[in-house]
């Protein structure tokens, strides 16, 4: 049975390129990084000869289980896998939603520095558990899809 939650992870096309995106652009703090290439990431993985680089980061002033860190981005360096298409409606692409206090301010803020979004300005949740709140799906530099989310009052 499970016991609590480690981390989550996307697999990104230049490790020092996400961890600069998503430390300055989002504010998660770098927690630490390791370069991974030997015989237990091979059985881990299921690649031969993996060369993986990892980073791991976490969302300052939160919970941080015994691992320290929430979310963990990953360069495969060998094998290099191809790039897929990231579609939120296709079976297995996921997405990771950020709490904000205002989304409004923070899609302006982000807006400013590059960041694309699918919608011209955060969505007013309408109905639900969360009516009352707004939220907003953006992409970051590898097509990636997140969300912003701030919650009802």
């Amino acid at each position: 049975m499970v016991q609590g939650f480690w981390h989550v992870s996307f697999t990104v096309r230049d490790i020092d390129a996400a961890v600069k995106w998503y430390t300055e652009v989002l504010g998660l703090e770098y927690v630490r990084g390791q370069e991974q290439s030997n015989e237990y990431t091979d059985k881990l993985v299921g690649y031969k000869n993996a060369h993986l680089k990892v980073a791991q980061l976490r969302v300052p002033g939160e919970t941080i289980p015994l691992s320290r860190h929430h979310i963990e981005l990953v360069e495969y360096i060998n094998p290099r896998g191809e790039d897929i298409p990231l579609d939120t409606n296709r079976t297995g692409v996921g997405h990771w939603a950020f709490m904000v206090e205002d989304i409004h301010k923070e899609f302006d803020r982000m807006k400013a520095l590059g960041v694309k979004f699918k919608a011209k300005k955060p969505v007013a949740i309408e109905a639900g558990v969360n009516k009352g709140g707004f939220t907003v799906y953006f992409f970051d530099p590898d097509g990636i899809t997140l969300e912003l989310v701030q919650p009802p009052k």
